[in-house]
């Protein structure tokens, strides 16, 4: 298969935006029971989570947020076989959440993942983090923060790899 060619940083670099643009939520002042809690959906937005979780060292444990029973297209996409519990650190209840994931595109699993959290609970805020926005919403979701925007050709594709390397791989679907 063959990627067509568009310029996107590295994976690293645009955790290392992420993690400059969310360091401000986290100063040495705040209590640790203040702190936000860094949330990712799997699995790549797990990964730039567990990233970001290191590079800042938040008091509060790393979220991590399964979305396939809130999808509202498994049933045409299917369940896969492991799916794994999601799992928040803490009573969520006026809390702040970082919410991140690593590609925004339809709006659809942001929206999952929202009603998701709302299970567990009411918390104060929720800031979403994204790692590559593409546009082309179906569903008015805005992120807080993006690490870089791009365009793609109609029916192309963007896809993060991992987790070791962290790889960003562009698609069409023609190819």
């Amino acid at each position: 298969m063959h990627g067509i060619s568009v310029a996107i940083p590295s994976v690293d670099t645009l955790i290392e935006k992420l993690t400059q643009a969310l360091k401000p939520y986290f100063p040495s002042d705040l209590l640790p029971a203040k702190q936000p809690i860094i949330v990712g959906i799997e699995t790549g937005g797990y990964w730039i989570a567990q990233a970001i979780h290191r590079a800042i060292k938040p008091a509060t444990d790393l979220g991590h947020l399964n979305i396939t029973f809130y999808r509202d297209d498994f049933t045409k996409i299917g369940l896969h076989p492991t799916v794994k519990p999601s799992s928040l650190p803490t009573n969520i209840d006026g809390k702040t959440i970082i919410l991140i994931d690593d590609v925004l595109y339809s709006g659809r699993t942001i929206r999952a993942a929202m009603n998701e959290i709302f299970d567990y609970g009411r918390p104060q805020r929720i800031v979403l983090a994204i790692l590559i926005d593409r546009g082309e919403r179906e569903i008015p979701i805005q992120a807080d923060i993006v690490a870089e925007t791009i365009r793609l050709e109609p029916n192309s594709h963007i896809k993060l790899d991992g987790p070791d390397p962290l790889q960003l791989t562009v698609k069409s679907n023609g190819s």
